[in-house]
């Protein structure tokens, strides 16, 4: 029987995911609806469905978008073909990508530029991959494992820079980072590493808990890469995990057994999922209900410069 749940510090939205969030509400708020969105902001069903609702068109091309309108790029970035496209189109554009995706689309840029071949770790058909590799297609080569390195087709003599997804496992990346080292000692590598620090941070928390949960709930959308991660730290660690969407996805039988339970969330699931299960638990009984570690995060990302120029402007105008 269960008779503690553990809510892990941090968990949920980052700073990335806060700023396209808002920047869809505050577009509808300026411009009304509909406001257009090229793929789901951030992977997480209820949050796209809360800004259907609001009156934004989610689309999976901006070739979708009618002439004129108003569109959002989501928070995992585009590749420099669909800026041009939407242009072309004579759409309206505000950029939404995360400040982080935008930072390894400038590295794999520059490497490119300078004559260097990029290796990018990441998962192939990501949307922050696809973004990614489109800076610099003639130039970029994806891995995905350690196996992938070894079977790389070039040698000693050849320039090699490599780059990272922002939403991969810090333990699974760090062991393809180390083959690269290892086969090519001369690869140049990002001055800071490019996994983002709400990805670290959040994987960290469940690394944390692991000695004292029997089982570990994530919430999170099956197409979110970081909650994904959650899963698999957890699951590393000897400890069961499943990722749900939401409270109603909870399976009684999974906690036969089970004492106490650890719960966190991807960094694009909205707390109030969270809350959701804490109440599913408390209408079963379970009275004890904290937090486990009390980290803050206070990283910020402003608004899009397109957004905040307008915001302003309809200030000025009153």
């Amino acid at each position: 029987m269960v008779r503690k749940v553990l809510l892990a510090s941090p968990r949920g939205y980052c700073a990335g995911v806060e700023r396209a969030v808002e920047t869809v509400e505050r577009a509808l708020e300026l411009y009304g609806a509909p406001v257009y969105v090229r793929k789901q902001i951030v992977h997480n069903v209820h949050v796209v469905r809360d800004l259907e609702e609001r009156g934004a068109v989610f689309v999976e091309d901006e070739n979708d978008v009618p002439a004129g309108e108003t569109v959002v790029f989501s928070a995992h970035g585009i590749a420099p073909s669909v800026l041009a496209n939407a242009a072309a189109r004579r759409l309206h554009t505000i950029d939404a990508t995360c400040p982080l995706v935008a930072k390894v689309h400038v590295q794999a840029r520059r490497y490119a530029a300078d004559g260097y071949t990029v290796i990018l770790i990441g998962h192939a058909g990501h949307e922050e991959v696809v973004g990614t590799m489109g800076e610099a297609p003639d130039r970029i080569v994806l891995v995905e494992t350690a196996d992938d390195v070894a079977a790389l087709p070039f040698g000693d003599s050849d320039r090699l820079a490599y780059v990272t997804q922002t939403t991969l496992s810090v333990d699974e990346t760090a062991d393809v980072i180390a083959a690269l080292r290892a086969r090519f000692p001369s690869i140049q590598a990002p001055k800071k590493e490019d996994i983002c620090y709400a990805t670290s941070n959040r994987q960290w928390a469940v690394k944390e808990m692991l000695t004292d949960v029997d089982l570990l709930l994530v919430l999170g959308s099956a197409n979110s890469s970081n909650s994904n991660r959650l899963v698999e730290t957890a699951e590393n660690g000897g400890v069961r995990s499943y990722l749900i969407e939401d409270a109603t996805e909870i399976d009684e039988r999974w906690l036969d057994g089970v004492s106490v339970v650890g719960v966190t969330s991807g960094a694009s699931a909205p707390e109030r999922l969270v809350a959701d299960v804490c109440d599913w638990f408390r209408t079963r009984g379970v009275v004890e209900i904290e937090p486990y570690g009390l980290v803050e995060e206070d990283v910020e990302f402003r608004l899009p410069a397109e957004l905040r120029r307008e915001l302003a402007l309809a200030a000025a105008n009153g």
